[in-house]
């Protein structure tokens, strides 16, 4: 009698464990439902789906790929910071391709878990990166075409993870010497996506775009004003657009530095004035943009798909030039641009997440190989000590660090580095 009731508690254990797991993978594929029917409408410019430039990239080579279980770990630290939507940049390279799974995992493991990608396809002219002159005018690269069908493949593939394509990276705007293309060229991809989901081939809600600087979309000179530019933003669902101020407080200094007026005021304040000017100095330009399209009455959401600032340079950007890259003024500018594009509902792929150092393997200094939200070794940057405070990243890790603030959060030890802006002559100049 006693061995029957074992085996009755043993079958009745058995149900329960069975229905509890039937419940657990009915919950799974609910919530894997209801991210399928989100879409990028409804992330792109909301507060609760932050977004950010990403690349995993650990070593001073993209040969050197993160595994899996890193890119996990980093995933689990944006998603602590409430960010949900992540921009990459090719599909050639297996990084993206392993990103995909490594969300599909999380979310398997966690229903909670929500993740979503803007994924590039990367373009490039004829004889780019290579001895041969590149050829802009006439043919593009013969890679081309398996990027983007590498792209419709993982956004088929992954339709609750997928919500963007993004053809081609600053393809269009012409100080890209190495592989600039003609708009033409992006815009016969374009077509080509709206196409296959007009034939039910991709997902029906999901957007297409390119990513390009603010001068390719109509913002700058007039050598960009040309039919195939009106044509493609015609044809993409909204515009993605690149602003850097950093950059142009050595090319285009006119609003960078203190000006008269500002001589008595405290060393923070001066700071804080530069900051704000360089912040208004980006939604000038995206206002360039809005102006252009509207005089061609074209109306399409328009979203920051890059912006951001080095917390370090030893080139144009450092102390030795326009006194602009370090840590101190790279944290308010982050916070100034989140401030204003979550108010006016505009996404901002801020640029970027983590330190890469293969962009500039030769120079560790430079400012191309900072700037992450985070160092390499996965310490916080002052932008984000606020959340190491609020003990949102409390238990997270990266290559094995628990994330702590840089320096220690000694901001008086931060401010020893932090030059002050250039003095200049005059009234600064915003041009719209």
């Amino acid at each position: 009698m006693k061995i029957r009731w074992q085996t009755l508690a043993l079958v009745l254990a058995l149900i329960f464990n069975g229905a509890c797991s039937k419940r657990v993978t009915q919950n799974q594929q609910s919530q894997q439902q209801n991210q399928q029917d989100v879409t990028a409408k409804d992330i792109l410019g909301n507060p609760k789906y932050l977004a950010i430039s990403y690349g995993g990239y650990r070593g001073k080579s993209r040969e050197l790929p993160s595994t899996i279980a890193q890119l996990k770990e980093d995933l689990k630290i944006l998603f602590a910071m409430n960010i949900k939507v992540l921009r990459t940049y090719n599909t050639k390279l297996a990084e993206a391709s392993d990103l995909l799974k490594a969300i599909r995992e999380l979310k398997q493991e966690n229903p909670n878990f929500e993740m979503y990608v803007m994924l590039g396809a990367w373009i490039d002219c004829k004889n780019a990166w290579i001895t041969e002159p590149p050829n802009h005018y006439e043919e593009e690269a013969e890679n081309n075409a398996a990027e983007i069908q590498r792209a419709v493949d993982m956004a088929n593939q992954y339709p609750d993870i997928v919500k963007i394509i993004a053809v081609g990276n600053e393809a269009m705007v012409k100080w890209a010497a190495n592989y600039f293309v003609q708009p033409g060229v992006i815009l016969k991809y374009v077509n080509q996506l709206q196409a296959l989901k007009q034939a039910g081939k991709l997902p029906k809600d999901l957007w297409i775009t390119s990513s390009d600087n603010f001068a390719s979309w109509g913002g700058g000179g007039a050598e960009y004003h040309v039919e195939d530019l009106t044509k493609l933003l015609k044809a993409v669902d909204y515009v993605s657009m690149h602003t850097y101020p950093m950059h142009d407080t050595h090319y285009n200094p006119e609003f960078w530095g203190n000006f008269e007026g500002e001589e008595t005021w405290s060393d923070s304040a001066k700071i804080a004035a530069a900051m704000a000017r360089a912040r208004d100095y980006a939604v000038s330009q995206y206002q360039s943009v809005a102006k252009y399209m509207k005089g061609l009455g074209i109306e399409k959401p328009i979203h920051i798909g890059e912006t951001g600032w080095a917390s370090a340079s030893n080139e144009n950007y450092g102390a030795a030039g326009s006194k602009a890259a370090d840590e101190y003024k790279s944290g308010i500018y982050y916070n100034l641009m989140r401030e204003w594009t979550n108010r006016e509902g505009i996404a901002c792929f801020y640029f970027e997440a983590f330190d890469e150092i293969w962009k500039d393997a030769a120079n560790p200094e430079g400012s191309e190989n900072h700037f992450g939200l985070f160092t390499l070794d996965g310490k916080a940057k002052y932008a984000v000590w606020d959340l190491v405070d609020k003990g949102v990243l409390k238990g997270l890790s990266r290559d094995g660090n628990p994330i702590v603030k840089t320096h220690g959060g000694n901001k008086a030890k931060l401010l020893q580095q932090v030059p002050l802006p250039p003095v200049k002559k005059g009234k600064a100049v915003i041009r719209n």
